[in-house]
């Protein structure tokens, strides 16, 4: 009895060891285990664009050149767009483009006179997500004839009489002629508001010395003596002027004062 007790505790033992194997440790467990593992997250490397300079290149085209740097380099001779945004249809617009050089871009436009917000941008290139540069606000000063914006008034004493030279004959709306009779004088106001500078060539056709004048309002800022048929330039900076006036008056003439100008203006409208 006593040894068949000892053979079935025997057996018993062999059962329990087939049917629980001892668990294998967690680093077998994470080498061969077949369950799928979570996706990892993959973030799409950046490539970087600014605008390093803005300017007026020619005042009297209206060319504006920007240069832009890329970072890294886009492949050579990617199109690279110039926007700018348009207040009145809140949107965005492609004005100009150029191709990248290594991680440098230059494009160049030609606008209207202006003061707008300019953006440079970048398209996808792999593994490059595409680029847009910050904003950046720029005035843009161009050179437009005095008189585009027609006289706001004019004025004087002897028949005074200023005309502008007709559109068809002065596209540049720059060319008038001043008049007056002896001992008098001869004025014309224009907006000048978004202007910084005045420049005005004078053609004295009076008998005699005349005295030609740049006011901010009525408030005189600089004149210029002139003799019997001679020419000569009157500049000056008028940044703030809101109200320009030009005017001729008589010194000393025969039958008063006669001067021809071409006026023009550099603005931002």
């Amino acid at each position: 009895m006593r040894a068949a007790r000892l053979l079935v505790g025997l057996l018993t033992l062999v059962v329990a060891g087939c049917a629980a194997p001892a668990a294998p440790a967690n680093s077998s467990l994470s080498l061969g285990s077949t369950a799928a593992a979570a996706p990892a997250s993959v973030t799409t490397p950046a490539r970087t664009a600014k605008i390093t300079s803005i300017r007026t290149t020619d005042a009297t085209r209206g060319v504006i050149t920007v240069v832009g740097t890329l970072t890294p380099a886009p492949a050579a001779g990617t199109r690279i767009p110039l926007h700018q945004w348009i207040p009145a249809q809140k949107r965005w617009q492609e004005i100009a483009h150029g191709f990248s050089t290594g991680s440098s871009v230059t494009i160049t436009t030609v606008q209207p006179g202006s003061v707008r917000t300019y953006r440079i941008a970048v398209a996808a290139q792999a593994p490059y997500a595409a680029g847009i540069s910050p904003m950046i606000s720029f005035k843009h000063y161009v050179w437009r004839g005095i008189f585009k914006k027609g006289l706001l008034a004019t004025g004087g004493v002897g028949q005074p009489q200023f005309t502008v030279v007709p559109p068809k004959e002065g596209p540049r709306r720059a060319e008038a002629d001043l008049l007056a009779n002896q001992g008098g004088y001869v004025w014309g106001d224009v907006d000048s508001t978004g202007c910084r500078y005045s420049r005005n060539w004078l053609g004295n056709l009076t008998d005699g010395t005349v005295r030609v004048s740049l006011h901010n309002g009525t408030t005189a800022m600089t004149s210029v003596r002139m003799k019997q048929e001679t020419e000569t330039w009157l500049n000056h900076d008028i940044t703030g002027v809101t109200r320009l006036r030009l005017q001729v008056a008589d010194i000393q003439s025969g039958y008063g004062p006669y001067v021809s100008v071409d006026s023009l203006l550099l603005c931002t409208n």
